[in-house]
């Protein structure tokens, strides 16, 4: 039997991913943001409210960057969570991490991450329950490290860390137990 457990954002998986732009003089800001998906195969929708200073970057520079964080970050990415960039002028200086300039966007790249999309602002849709940044995803980038023999991107390589609110836990992902578009195929013979 369920138990009522009242109103809780009950969503797993959740992403985390480390949203960077630079601000109006080139400086390098980062945040980790958990509630943002895919919502189109060349767009990204990042639901973060327009108090963050990546937010205000973005809506300044038009463009930004989403990478994956994965295990062996796992402590840089929960540190762009806790720190504000409102708050703290050398967020991204403490962490030593490496930013470069995209070559296809006006956004940096933080090379510790092993998955970047490059993407130009597409939207910033407020309404009364919303707010979203939209992204047009223009490329794809990914350490050779996180592929598999097909050269597509492999998530027990890539060990995503996948945010739990329920606890406040990092997980990463874990064996692959079917294939998608297949495993419910016999129920389209009833």
């Amino acid at each position: 039997m369920k138990k009522n457990l009242g109103v809780v954002p009950a969503v797993y998986p959740m992403p985390v991913l480390m949203v960077a732009a630079y601000d109006e003089t080139g400086k390098v800001n980062v945040m980790n943001a958990a509630w943002g998906m895919i919502c189109d195969m060349d767009k990204i929708a990042l639901f973060i409210d327009e108090e963050h200073k990546t937010t205000k970057n973005i809506r300044e520079t038009k463009a930004f960057t989403v990478s994956i964080a994965d295990q062996d970050h796992m402590d840089v990415a929960d540190f762009f969570g806790i720190a504000s960039g409102n708050k703290m002028e050398d967020k991204f200086e403490r962490t030593g991490y490496t930013a470069v300039k995209s070559e296809h966007v006006n956004a940096p790249i933080i090379e510790e991450f092993p998955l970047v999309l490059e993407c130009e602002l597409a939207e910033i849709t407020e309404t009364e329950n919303l707010h979203a940044v939209v992204g047009k995803i223009i490329n794809t980038a990914a350490e050779e490290s996180i592929l598999s023999d097909n050269g597509k991107i492999d998530p027990l390589k890539l060990k995503a860390l996948i945010f739990d609110q329920f606890q406040s836990g990092y997980y990463v992902t874990g064996e692959k137990i079917g294939k998608a578009w297949n495993a419910g195929a016999g129920l389209m013979q009833k």
